[in-house]
């Protein structure tokens, strides 16, 4: 009734109600037909962390679903995508065509490659000449190691007898010897002692030789000397020729010079010089001379190193011959014996001056001899003396 009354009185303020009404009740279907393409705030930098997250300006609304179907991958460009925050393991990339993209300005550190499905990629026409794969992880044995007993990826093939044959072949005689010419002399004892009532006794004994490594001319001479004159010396002539390492076959004259009206003798001479087994160094010689007497002479030395030039040398000698000789003092069977004791200091590697104590003893007939002449038939001296060589 009132509204009667209104209308009839005020036909304005009803037309103005009536459409307020109309309008109230289209308002939200049209609000949601609406584009809010016009809604979008301005486009603003990115935050930083500390920043504050912005509103989403479509909080509340569905979005529409769209076709996972339709997207092609093989029309996006990958090059100018910042792919170093993307995670594909999360992304189902097996309907995707990677054959177009441009993986070179893609950033795969940070990528997870551990849930991707690399069985349906095409990778040939890739280009990994660029890639560091020693970043990546990729390097042997970055992911885990081998077991100790887990066999190599290419075995070692077991050495045979004909690997060992060709590493160590069978070497001709001497093929690593040089040809030049070379030199080595010894003054290996000079010493004096005191020989009671003779006086003062002195020794000597020289070596030599002049050659290469194969072929060398060797020289020997020994004497000695008391109260002033020669007792005996000799002197010997050789050739040297290499027959095994460390040792060398000899063959020459030997040379026995008479004094005080004795006569004096010459033999040939076959023997070998060289180290023996612990570095004995030897001397054997075998004498023929007149009227076929036969001579065997033998010396040994040994050497102990103290210090670096503290040494000690040892030494032992002797002589045994065929048949008796009066004329020179020899006698049949082992003539004489020599040890003696040395303790040198090399203040020069080529002079070392030294003392020692030497024994020495005649047997046979040579002791009878030398008991006819007043001679003594063993004697122990104290020596001192020098060894020089260059």
């Amino acid at each position: 009734m009132n509204a009667m009354i209104l209308s009839s009185r005020h036909p304005l303020a009803v037309g103005l109600a009536s459409a307020l009404s109309l309008a109230a009740g289209f308002a939200p279907a049209w609000a949601q037909e609406t584009d809010h393409a016009s809604h979008h705030p301005e486009a603003k930098p990115a935050a930083t962390p500390s920043s504050p997250k912005p509103v989403d300006p479509h909080a509340g609304h569905q979005p529409t679903p769209t076709d996972k179907s339709s997207n092609d991958h093989g029309t996006m460009d990958h090059g100018n995508m910042d792919h170093g925050a993307m995670k594909h393991g999360a992304t189902d990339t097996a309907g995707s065509d990677h054959s177009t993209m441009d993986h070179s300005t893609m950033d795969h550190s940070t990528m997870d490659h551990s849930t991707m499905d690399h069985s349906t990629m095409d990778h040939s026409g890739m280009d990994d000449s660029g890639m560091d794969h020693a970043s990546m992880g990729h390097q042997p044995g970055a992911s885990q190691d081998l077991p100790a007993n887990a066999e190599p990826h290419e075995p070692i093939p077991a050495i045979t007898a004909a690997d060992r044959a060709a590493a160590f072949q069978d070497l001709d005689a001497h093929v690593m010897h040089g040809e030049s010419i070379n030199s080595y002399w010894s003054l290996d004892r000079l010493e004096a002692w005191d020989a009671d009532e003779d006086g003062t006794g002195m020794a000597w004994e020289a070596k030599a030789w002049v050659g290469s490594d194969l072929n060398r001319l060797w020289l020997r001479s020994e004497g000695e000397r008391a109260s002033g004159s020669t007792e005996s010396a000799d002197v010997e002539v050789l050739y040297g020729r290499a027959i095994a390492p460390w040792w060398d076959a000899v063959a020459g004259v030997r040379h026995d010079f008479g004094f005080d009206g004795g006569p004096s003798r010459t033999y040939a001479a076959l023997g070998v010089i060289g180290l023996a087994p612990y570095k004995f160094e030897v001397e054997a010689t075998a004498y023929v001379g007149e009227s076929g007497q036969v001579g065997l002479g033998a010396e040994a030395e040994y050497e102990m190193l103290f210090t670096n030039r503290l040494i000690g040398q040892w030494l032992i000698e002797g002589e045994a011959w065929s048949k008796d000789d009066p004329a020179v003092g020899i006698g049949s069977g082992l003539s004489k014996v020599e040890a003696g004791f040395r303790l040198r200091y090399e203040f020069h590697r080529q002079f070392a001056p030294y003392v020692g104590v030497v024994w020495e003893r005649a047997y046979g007939g040579t002791a009878d001899f030398r008991r006819a002449e007043s001679g003594d038939v063993e004697d122990t001296r104290i020596v001192a003396g020098v060894r020089i060589w260059f």
